[in-house]
């Protein structure tokens, strides 16, 4: 994010409003450069309506503005408003995705790094996991987890690649894929000094700042393959 705009005005016709960024989004789709849009309702000041509108940058938020559809809505807009509403432009100067941020710390400092006292800061104590690749698929308690990662880490020296991270409401979801040599034992395949790799999903949801629950899927298919077949 480095370009947002900010949508200041007052009206008492609530649902012709909704109606109307409704009518927007369909009228503009295939066509706008926004991206993200928040509509937020005063709580103390019910006809007070604040939007607030994400763009790539300040280029793409005119290129948006100049649209037909746009100078449209903008004057139905108007209309519903008591008043003219005001608009602030702002470049973004800091984006702070906490969440994104504390998952990013799981991967990079626990699972890479090996700094398993971190776990205590990142994780509830009721954490509840959810693994594909064990018998019992949900396991409850940070210490099972944090027994799952040194089990890991003492099986391959991991390095991790994380592609993308996603966010939606108290969860986030990172695309990463995993390389190593394969150390130690590993679910009966002693160590084969072997260079491997694997890809895979974990979505963690967040309470009050820490990882309380996380759905993990991964490749272990591709995995016992290479270890099976040789060096990748």
């Amino acid at each position: 994010m480095t370009f947002v705009q900010i949508i200041d005005c007052r009206t008492s016709r609530h649902e012709d409003m909704d109606r109307l960024m409704d009518d927007w989004v369909a009228a503009t789709e295939g066509k706008r450069t926004a991206t993200h849009a928040v509509t937020a309702r005063d709580r103390t000041q019910g006809d007070h309506y604040v939007q607030i509108v994400e763009f790539p940058s300040y280029e793409e938020a005119m290129r948006n503005s100049k649209l037909p559809e746009t100078d449209r809505i903008f004057s139905e807009m108007v209309a519903l408003c008591d008043g003219m509403p005001s608009f602030t432009d702002l470049d973004v100067v800091r984006d702070d995705q906490l969440n994104k941020t504390a998952a990013r710390r799981f991967f990079e400092d626990v699972a890479r790094d090996g700094d398993l006292g971190l776990m205590d800061e990142l994780f509830t104590a009721d954490y509840r996991h959810h693994d594909i690749g064990k018998e019992e698929p949900t396991i409850v308690g940070l210490d099972a987890m944090r027994s799952d990662v040194e089990s890991w880490r003492d099986a391959f020296d991991l390095a991790f690649t994380l592609h993308s991270q996603l966010a939606e409401g108290d969860e986030i979801a990172t695309r990463w894929t995993w390389r190593g040599t394969h150390q130690g034992d590993f679910m009966g395949h002693q160590p084969t000094g072997q260079d491997v790799t694997m890809e895979g999903t974990t979505t963690f949801r967040f309470r009050d700042g820490k990882i309380a629950e996380g759905w993990w899927i991964y490749d272990m298919l591709g995995l016992r393959r290479q270890l099976e077949s040789g060096p990748v």
